[in-house]
């Protein structure tokens, strides 16, 4: 609790000393780091890049470990994100994107080596192009994407988020059969009247789990078969962009939108298990079936005050298999003690999930002319058919999200508290709830 005070406190205190007016666009940033290569413009490069650094307090998980010292809470500092986004319209036509970076270093992971912090390496993003057949109808592309299926948050930009991250199993394969929500394939997006449609046809990649069976679903390493997704949203008032496919959290009082979506994924054979026939243990394929249905309102309130409302909520239907459960600890704080160490738990499965999240723009003179205050809150109720006690009862995944954004520029320049009231399932007949609090300061340019 003193940590969580101590934490507002110097959220509040950084209000003050905010050295520009708050707005998802801003004067002072303007059109970004854009170079013009005609004389009108309409060949151009564009060049964005972005830091997401935590400070983090995190109450572990029971018989976690940290350099193999046990560690019952942890305090720690990571780059959750630092990503540089490079993308061309060489022609009317024609457009190239290029996006690298690197994800969730810590002092003890996602190093180089894998067994330390140190040297993370730059990876590919996205490498695509892109190629307008018929005007807004139609366009099609190919390379490494990230034109996704299942939810408009599958297909969210991590530069304008609401909450302070994503869910994560928004990103059901992630770095399973995918590179970090990204596949190999070609897709096709458009524009038809106010139905806006994004599909694809992509190569998993090889998956990183063991040449094992076991009885419970796993991904399957022996998968060659293809992977097709999509999402259709209805746009019912002010249309949204789809010249990139990353989707925007929350636009801040300046876009009426209000959206109703749907989405799938599903790869034939991508999973895999045992199961008992007579004396034969048989080895069974099943497939990844996922979809998703959501809707999503952004709306100014008081132009005058310049208060605005935002508010998701997304029901996911995933099928990986029997009892099939991930569990994952986003920059785990921790290096040993199980995979329920740290700050992980289960996050996908074969099972249902509902999410939602919703945020308040405060009125613009509420922290004076220099910065502006967005309240918000997350839960998420998921029920996978593997995760039971010992009774045979399924134990749900409950987690709660309550935070702030501190605007300092839009989102060029935010500070954002978050508490989170995390399960932990080391004992699956026994949930705890354990607090974690992170103190983000996000700058994009």
């Amino acid at each position: 609790m003193r940590i969580l005070l101590l934490a507002m406190a110097t959220t509040v205190a950084l209000c003050y000393v905010a050295g520009t007016a708050s707005a998802q666009r801003n004067a002072l940033y303007g059109a970004g780091m854009k170079v013009a290569i005609s004389e009108d413009g309409s060949k151009y490069i564009r060049f964005i890049t972005w830091h997401q650094v935590w400070l983090r307090y995190n109450e572990n998980n029971t018989g976690s470990y940290r350099n193999n010292v046990a560690q019952d809470n942890i305090f720690d500092i990571g780059l959750r994100r630092s990503r540089v986004l490079i993308y061309a319209q060489i022609s009317p036509r024609f457009l190239i994107v290029t996006h690298f970076g690197m994800n969730n270093q810590s002092a003890v992971s996602g190093g180089y080596l894998g067994n330390d912090g140190k040297k993370p390496q730059l990876y590919m993003h996205d490498a695509y192009v892109d190629y307008k057949v018929i005007g807004n109808y139609l366009s099609v592309g190919a390379g490494l994407h990230y034109w996704n299926g299942i939810s408009r948050i599958t297909n969210t930009s991590t530069l304008n988020l609401l909450t302070i991250d994503a869910p994560i199993f928004n990103w059901p394969t992630i770095e399973a059969t995918d590179q970090f929500a990204r596949m190999l394939g070609v897709f096709a997006k458009g524009k038809l009247g106010k139905l806006d449609y994004r599909v694809a046809v992509n190569d998993p990649f090889v998956t990183n789990t063991a040449q094992v069976v076991g009885p419970a679903a796993n991904y399957n390493p022996q998968n060659n078969s293809k992977a097709y997704q999509g999402y259709f949203k209805y746009q019912f008032l002010e249309q949204e962009p789809n010249l990139l496919p990353y989707m925007v959290g929350t636009y801040l009082g300046i876009k009426k939108v209000f959206n109703i979506g749907a989405g799938f994924h599903y790869n034939n054979n991508g999973m895999w298990r045992t199961e008992q026939n007579d004396l034969v243990l048989d080895t069974v394929k099943s497939d990844i079936s996922l979809f998703g249905i959501d809707a999503f309102l952004d709306l100014p309130l008081n132009t005058s005050s310049g208060t605005a409302l935002t508010a998701y909520a997304v029901y996911y239907n995933y099928d990986f298999g029997r009892n099939n459960v991930r569990i994952i600890g986003i920059l785990n704080p921790a290096t040993g003690g199980g995979v329920l160490r740290g700050n992980a738990f289960p996050t996908v499965g074969t099972g249902n999930i509902l999410y939602g999240h919703a945020g308040y723009l405060l009125p613009g003179n509420t922290l004076g002319e220099k910065a502006r205050l967005q309240p918000y809150a997350a839960f998420s109720y998921a029920s996978f058919e593997g995760l039971r006690d010992n009774h045979g009862e399924k134990v749900p995944v409950k987690m709660l999200d309550i935070g702030a954004n501190l605007l300092l520029e839009g989102h060029h320049s935010k500070i954002t508290l978050n508490y989170r009231n995390r399960p932990d399932f080391t004992n699956v007949n026994n949930i705890r709830y354990k607090p974690e609090i992170i103190l983000q300061a996000m700058v994009y340019l």
